[in-house]
């Protein structure tokens, strides 16, 4: 095969600007899948992602098309366009020598958009701009491809004006793949080394390694070295995704395909490692930085029994999710569990609806909450990630939380209902860009745990749906906190204890023991909850008792009787309050954990 007959590139957007839909006209365009099999969103495998309408995992496609009396292998991967999935559209770049960048034309440039922009450029690939969903009447094509032109630096003409719906202007789109994206170097003569940038389970294969071929080639049956690990395998299958993987006898330099290892460890194989021939000391390829996971959430299974079979899905989720981390935790109130770390709040939610629906694994998930650091006198620093780490002095200590700097599209109209959300955050304005004349750039530096407290919603519901958002972490600030622990019937529940800025304490208790005296069912004998800090009372609420009609079957007769009656009921309830304990079902976790 020639070196011009191969084109590896991928489409990057702002979610719901129609990435899917466009990979669906190159499948039917290059003849990739037949009409009698085709369904709208092809690429996206899961059910979940064809529910919601978003793509979570990144999905590679080899199509074969012809121009100009040459055929052409076009590698392509689709990729998600939500910011807390990122990390799986940085590793497709580096897997690719181009990028297709897509903007909805009834929307324009949005702030994933420039997220991903700006990761395809540190990439240097070549970028391909495409206006879409020209079809549409409220669409503002040529606002659009000039907010696009100004972006890029580039001219009006450069940009492509599409319908992936329609399929107007798509093979044009698809030529320009092959005119415009360099091929890759396809060093054959080298000795075989290949970049995984992605992975998954198989029951009788063992784990599937997607690969990026980078030098030489590799044939079935063949030893190979993973050189992290330093784990050596035999090959049991080596293939292309067409979508569906397809076996073939040799990968080459300049291919994306896949390599069935046989391995069944999932902790051996790992996103961003290299695969080499055994027996051959090279070097490894640059990989990838993992992400810091800043937002954690706990995971507890409902059955005490099913933890082993929860750590087991999360080894075998982490293949294609290797963004997701966990280590086991123990909590008095709910047994064994995970603290996991996330990439956002859109994370947490994806994670544990596909631990439900592929693991069958039904779960306790506290709220998400970010990790804070603490310094002490002598400089050590130390990561705190959840209350329960809470130190219990914090004389000489400095806590810091972590920042994000915030980038929100909108149209104008709206920048005063935006700001009038940031006045009861603790945000820090730095300024204001204008797209267009209709539309701006608002930026501010802002704790993390503000923007996963629901502020996306907020933003939607104020600018009804037209705002959309992206950050990026800045590191570590100090800040103002503390611990707030929440005491049912007097005893301590950690499971409900939470880190809350000082100025926002009050605020934060009475609605947490408002929502727990909601969910509590009901006991023999009243139970207070209370919120505290350190050792004082800031918030309670008072769930009654469950209650007997003790002089129901008195009819009649002196008054005396039933006082006696209802002494001796307020004795034993007194009793039971001096020695009975509150049991907390785990759905009332789940409710009170749920936004």
């Amino acid at each position: 095969m020639k070196e011009a007959e191969i084109r590896n590139f991928c489409i990057i957007s702002h979610i719901n600007h129609g990435k899917s839909t466009l990979a669906d006209r190159f499948l039917e365009l290059t003849g990739a899948v037949k009409g009698n099999k085709m369904r709208p969103q092809f690429l996206d495998m899961m059910d979940l992602e064809r529910e919601r309408g978003i793509t979570i995992r990144m999905q590679p496609v080899k199509m074969r098309y012809n121009l100009n009396f040459k055929s052409y292998d076009l590698n392509l991967i689709d990729t998600p366009g939500h910011v807390d999935f990122s990390y799986e559209v940085s590793r497709s770049l580096a897997a690719v020598e181009g990028a297709i960048l897509l903007v909805d034309a009834s929307q324009g440039v949005q702030a994933q958009t420039l997220a991903n922009l700006e990761l395809a450029q540190k990439q240097n690939l070549t970028i391909i701009p495409a206006v879409n969903k020209i079809d549409l009447e409220q669409s503002k094509v040529e606002e659009s491809v000039g907010e696009l032109a100004n972006l890029l630096k580039v001219n009006q003409e450069d940009i492509l004006r599409i319908s992936a719906k329609t399929g107007k202007n798509v093979p044009q789109l698809l030529e320009a793949v092959i005119t415009r994206i360099p091929p890759p170097r396809q060093n054959r003569d080298m000795p075989f080394r290949a970049l995984i940038f992605d992975s998954e389970y198989d029951l009788y294969k063992g784990i599937i390694a997607y690969v990026r071929v980078v030098e030489g080639e590799i044939k079935n049956g063949q030893k190979i070295l993973f050189f992290a690990a330093q784990v050596e395998a035999e090959i049991k299958e080596i293939g292309y995704f067409k979508p569906e993987p397809v076996p073939a006898e040799t990968l080459s330099a300049g291919e994306i395909g896949y390599i069935a290892t046989g391995i069944k460890d999932p902790g051996k194989v790992r996103v961003g490692d290299t695969i080499m021939k055994a027996g051959l000391k090279l070097k490894p390829l640059p990989g990838y930085r993992e992400p810091a996971p800043m937002i954690f959430a706990s995971l507890y299974p409902e059955d005490s029994d099913d933890f082993d079979l929860l750590k087991t899905a999360l080894l075998k989720l982490k293949l294609n999710d290797p963004s997701l981390t966990f280590e086991s935790e123990t909590k008095e109130a709910l047994g064994r569990g995970f603290r996991c770390g996330f990439l956002g709040a859109l994370h947490v939610e994806i994670v544990s609806e596909r631990l439900r629906r592929e693991f069958g694994l039904e779960l306790i998930i506290s709220t998400p909450s970010v990790v804070y650091k603490i310094i002490s006198k002598e400089g050590k620093e130390k990561f705190i990630y959840g209350a329960n780490d809470w130190p219990d002095s914090l004389q000489g200590i400095t806590i810091e939380e972590p920042w994000a700097f915030l980038e929100i599209i909108t149209p104008s109209c709206y920048i005063g209902r935006i700001l009038n959300i940031f006045r009861n955050l603790r945000g820090v304005y730095i300024k204001t860009e204008y797209l267009s004349s209709d539309r701006v750039i608002l930026s501010y530096e802002i704790p993390l745990s503000e923007i996963i407290a629901n502020l996306y919603n907020k933003l939607k519901s104020v600018t009804k749906g037209y705002a959309s958002m992206n950050y990026r972490i800045l590191g570590f600030k100090p800040g103002d906190l503390v611990k707030m622990d929440i005491l049912i019937a007097g005893k301590k529940e950690k499971a409900f204890s939470k880190i809350v800025p000082r100025d926002r304490v009050y605020e934060e208790a009475r609605l947490l023991v408002k929502k727990i005296k909601d969910n509590l069912p009901p006991q023999q004998f009243a139970v207070a909850v209370q919120a505290a800090v350190g050792g004082d009372i800031i918030a309670r609420e008072t769930l009654k008792a469950r209650r007997k009609d003790v002089t129901a079957p008195l009819y009649g007769g002196d008054y005396s009787r039933k006082r006696k009656l209802l002494e001796k009921q307020k004795k034993g309830k007194k009793k039971l309050k001096e020695k009975g304990a509150v049991r907390i079902p785990p759905e009332v976790f789940l409710s009170v954990f749920k936004e």
